[in-house]
Formats: C-alpha cells, sequence, structure tokens
C-alpha cells in the first residue's frame, strides 16, 4: 500500500470555497490561506446562532498501545461515511504539532485513505496558529522579566515565577534553563525553563473560549507568579492581555480543510491531552453544529483521559451535550493490554485478547456513567482472525452495545458506512442523558478521588504534602471551584504506564496541584508528566526532505 504522504499528494482537492459551499458558506466569509485552507469568519456563526444543533459525536479510544488504535483515522472515515449514506458531517479535530511530527509519533491527519488534507501543510505551519499561541505565550514571559527588570512594582518573588516560555518543538535542553545572565542590562538572573507550545495555558484558553472578547477575560486571569507574601499575580496585573488578545485575533478563527473524500474538516487547537483536556476548540466544535446534521470530534488519548475531559470540562464550559460515543479499539492492542509483546500481535491468541478485553470493558461502563449511549468500533488489521472477530464482538455485545468492524484505513468512507449507520441509529434511536460526573463546588480533594475510583477503578488517592501544601493555597486565594484536569500516563488507567489492562486494587498518587486560573480548572499532577518531550534516537526529522520539484518526502 502507499504510504500516507503519497495518498494525500495524489488527492483531488477542490478549492476550498468550492468545500464551503457544501455548507451554505459564501467565499466573502472565508479567510482564504491558499487555494485549500481558510479560517471561517465569525459572521458566519452570528447568522447561524439560533439554527438547532446537529448531532454531536465523539471518538475516543482504549488506553493507547504501541499497536496503534488510529482514533483520528476512524474519526476522519466516520465523518466520510455519514455523508456516504446520505447526511451532512464535519470531522471536528485538533492541529498537529511540529513536535511530534519531527520526532517518533508523526502527524495527527489521520491516515491511509482516511485523512484531512493537504496533509503535509497541516502537519507543518497550517494556518500558524501554533506560532500565535507560541509569540502570545512569550509576549507574558517578556513583559513578565521587563517588570521585574523595570524596578519589580508588583513585588514578584523571582523564586516563585510558574508562567514559563514555550516552543513547538521537542527540545530536551530548553527544559530547565537560566535567563538573565551577563550584567545588569540583561535582567534579573534566574532559573527559568521552556514547555511545548501545546502545554501552555494560551493554547487551553483559546480552545476553552466562546469569543474573543472571553479569550481576553481568561488571559487576565492567568496566574504567572506570586510575591513574596504569596499572593498570586495575574496577566493584568502587568497589564499584557490586550497585547495577547491582539496577536491571537486570527487563530482564534476556526480552520476549514477537506478530507481525501472532500468531506469539510474543521481543525482548530490543540491541547496537551496529559496535562490539558486535550480536545479542540469549543468554537469549531458550535460552528460545526450549527453547519452540519453531524460533527464528528476527538478527544486525546484513551477515554480515562480524553473522554473523561471532554465530559467534565469542554462539554461543561461549552454547554454542549454529546449524542453518542464511538469508543475505537484494535484487536492487535486489546492483545498487547492481555499481555502480548509486539511480535505476537499478529498471532491468534483468545486468551490474551479476553484478558485485553478489559481494558475496553472499563472504557465501555465509564463512558456509561455519563449517560451517553456508545459503539465500540474496531479498526481492523489484515492479521485479525475470524476467531479473534468473533469474540470479540460476542464479548462487547455482553455488555449491551454493539462492535462494528472498519476498514477506514484501507477503503476511506466506504469502510465506515456500517459504523455510520449504528452512529444514526442511536442518534435516532437512544436519548443521551449526558450529565457531568462530579459538581465543581466539591472539593479538590473530592473531585479528583471521585474521577481516580469512578474512572479509573483506584481504591484511594494519596496526596503528597507539596500536593496538599499547593491545594491549599488554591482554595485561600478561591480559586477551587473549578473542573479537575488530571495529568496521567496515558498508557493505563492507573498512574502507572506498566500496569495494562484494567488494573483494580491500586493507589493513585497526587504529587501537586497547580492552577490554570485562565483556562478555569486545575491540573492534578501524577507520575512524571513530560511537557517538552525530547527527540529520539533517530528523529523522524532525519527522513524528512523536499525534492526539486518541491514534492515533500519522508513525513510519514
Amino acid at each position: 500500500m502507499k504510504t500516507d504522504v503519497e495518498i494525500a499528494q495524489e488527492a483531488k482537492m477542490l478549492y476550498i470555497d468550492e468545500i464551503a459551499k457544501q455548507l451554505n458558506i459564501e467565499k466573502e466569509d472565508l479567510f482564504q490561506y491558499g487555494h485549500y485552507m481558510a479560517k471561517i469568519e465569525p459572521v458566519v456563526y452570528e447568522r447561524l446562532k439560533d439554527k438547532k444543533d446537529g448531532k454531536l459525536v465523539l471518538v475516543t479510544a482504549i488506553n493507547p498501545t504501541p499497536a496503534g488504535e488510529g482514533k483520528t483515522t476512524v474519526n476522519i472515515g466516520l465523518s466520510m461515511g455519514l455523508n456516504k449514506i446520505g447526511k451532512k458531517a464535519i470531522s471536528a479535530l485538533r492541529e498537529p504539532s511540529l513536535g511530534p511530527s519531527f520526532g517518533v509519533k508523526g502527524g495527527a491527519a489521520g491516515g491511509g485513505y482516511s485523512q484531512v488534507v493537504p496533509m503535509t501543510n497541516i502537519n507543518l505551519h497550517f494556518t500558524g496558529d501554533f506560532h500565535a499561541i507560541t509569540a502570545a505565550n512569550n509576549l507574558i514571559a517578556a513583559l513578565l522579566d521587563n517588570h521585574i527588570h523595570q524596578g519589580n512594582e508588583q513585588q514578584i518573588d523571582v523564586r516563585r515565577i510558574v508562567w514559563k516560555r514555550v516552543l513547538d518543538m521537542n527540545d530536551r535542553a530548553l527544559r530547565d534553563i537560566v535567563v538573565g545572565l551577563g550584567g545588569v542590562s540583561n535582567g534579573y538572573p534566574r532559573q527559568d525553563g521552556f514547555d511545548i507550545t501545546v502545554a501552555s495555558e494560551i493554547m487551553a484558553i483559546l480552545c476553552l473560549s466562546n469569543s474573543l472578547e472571553d479569550f481576553k477575560e481568561r488571559v487576565s486571569k492567568v496566574v504567572i507568579a506570586y510575591r513574596r507574601d504569596k499572593s498570586p499575580v495575574f496577566v493584568k496585573d502587568i497589564n499584557a492581555q490586550g497585547a495577547v488578545t491582539v496577536l491571537m485575533k486570527d487563530a482564534i478563527l476556526p480552520n476549514l480543510v477537506q478530507t481525501l473524500e472532500n468531506t469539510p474538516a474543521i481543525l482548530h487547537g490543540g491541547p496537551f491531552a496529559n496535562i490539558a483536556h486535550g480536545c479542540n476548540s469549543i468554537l469549531a466544535t458550535k460552528y460545526a453544529l450549527k453547519l452540519a446534521d453531524y460533527t464528528v470530534t476527538e478527544a486525546g488519548f484513551g477515554a480515562d483521559l480524553g473522554a473523561e475531559k471532554f465530559f467534565d470540562i469542554k462539554c461543561r464550559m461549552g454547554g454542549l451535550k454529546p449524542d453518542a460515543v464511538v469508543i475505537v479499539a484494535t484487536i492487535r492492542a486489546l492483545k498487547h493490554h492481555g499481555g502480548a509483546s509486539k511480535e505476537e500481535y499478529g498471532v491468534e491468541n483468545l486468551d490474551q485478547l479476553r484478558a485485553g478485553f478489559e481494558n475496553l470493558k472499563k472504557h465501555i461502563e465509564n463512558i456509561a456513567k455519563f449517560g451517553v449511549p456508545s459503539v465500540v468500533a474496531i479498526n481492523q488489521f489484515p492479521t485479525d482472525t475470524e476467531a479473534e472477530i468473533a469474540l470479540l464482538k460476542e464479548l462487547v455485545e455482553e455488555t449491551g452495545r454493539k462492535c462494528i468492524l472498519t476498514q477506514v484505513f484501507a477503503k476511506g468512507g466506504d469502510g465506515a458506512i456500517d459504523l455510520a449507520n449504528e452512529v444514526v441509529r442511536i442518534c435516532e434511536e437512544e436519548e443521551s442523558h449526558f450529565k457531568p460526573l462530579y459538581d465543581v463546588n466539591d472539593t479538590i480533594e473530592n473531585k479528583i478521588r471521585t474521577i481516580a475510583k469512578e474512572i479509573y477503578g483506584a481504591k484511594d488517592v494519596i496526596f503528597t504534602k507539596e500536593a496538599k501544601s499547593s491545594i491549599k493555597r488554591i482554595v485561600d486565594n478561591g480559586m477551587d471551584k473549578v473542573p479537575v484536569c488530571m495529568a496521567k500516563t496515558q498508557y493505563s488507567l492507573s498512574d502507572d504506564p506498566k500496569l495494562l489492562g484494567a488494573p483494580k486494587d491500586f493507589e493513585l498518587t497526587v504529587r501537586n496541584v497547580r492552577i490554570s486560573n485562565g483556562a478555569g480548572f486545575v491540573v492534578a499532577l501524577t507520575g512524571d508528566i513530560m511537557t517538552m518531550p525530547g527527540l529520539p534516537k533517530v528523529p523522524a526529522a532525519n527522513s524528512i526532505d523536499i525534492k526539486e520539484d518541491g514534492e515533500i518526502v519522508g513525513l510519514f
């Protein structure tokens, strides 16, 4: 089979104004970036804001494994499948980060015959949103250090600065640095560090804002440091919110592209799914709900991180009500959760599959706790045997849900027809009784315990001394009545990446709790979550090149 980039380069794309016409968007309502990408102007939403929303479908997955699950690929394939059965659908996705593209993970534009295009543009600079976020984040950092240099009117304790600089690249050398060296004219020397751009609170704010004014108000509330009396210093205290918002005036507009089959796709935002909420923007989702009958969106990593945050953070803040959930799994990945080695992924083993099913079963149970009906989508591989498929269908159906095979990687929308029909059936015949998992007015400790026990299966939560101290400071400053965003490994339901399947009777350790006051949530840190990844021994960048005729090779 051809590579992803080869398939994408052979795609017969329509000009973006033709894609817009499918959604009744006029050319003058677009801010175009060449022939195939555009931002949607706010006038479009204003015109449609009183129109009834379409159906909202979340695509999530089991805990990710080296075998791969193909969540984004299924999302794109499902949107194309829905269009093939006569439903007007939009795929609403996150934007890829440059870091993974040049590192080891690769891009995030789907795969095979289920991709969004133009793939190379989307996985590189796209419309510049991430560059704008980088600049906005670092403007705050520059104004903060300048404030200290120019007399420190706010009495900021330089040992308690919490705002980091960011870069959209994997660069481990920048994790811990010292700034301000070289004499008095270069500022006040202090320890600092970089996060990757997707980990910036500006990214989370972009994705949770309902308008540009809402964005500015949220930015003004961001905690950037603490004074010597331990009171918080906000962005508004150094008067940075206006300039930051100016930098973001275009980035806040959703981006319109298309799939390989010319189905409209809206890509916007991409917060880190470990330490932030891992969903595309509320604005993009709201636009899509007005423009289409079905909006197919996604949330990062497995349902324990992505879906929980989608429900408890994004849906709560955006007033969204999901109608159905698709839980993506592969037989290979389930066997991994059942103890299979990489060499055994393609070898029939019903015992490993049965053991690994416990992970999928837990995610099915978790989705039900939010009151939303679901369907399991099996992303089929050639090595899957008839016996394995039959067993998995039987196990899923014992939970009361259906199991649908998909072949979107090889067949595009045609490989998702059965899944599309089941999603439509759920949306038309099964009522969603969506409700968040917890009350935001509960204590931080209780909200964390609820997530850990109900979603992860933990028997208890241990709070370190540092975590307790941080929680007290957040409560004392009146910032605790907000959702909790769990920072946890994606590879396990627990905080230990080696505990596969559905571990039980474990204790979850919260080592620290941080406030993201502008985004509107507290972050509970478990395990060792890296906010500035490093490159592998052989980075993907070593294989990427461009030919004399402009053809890009080696991207995937």
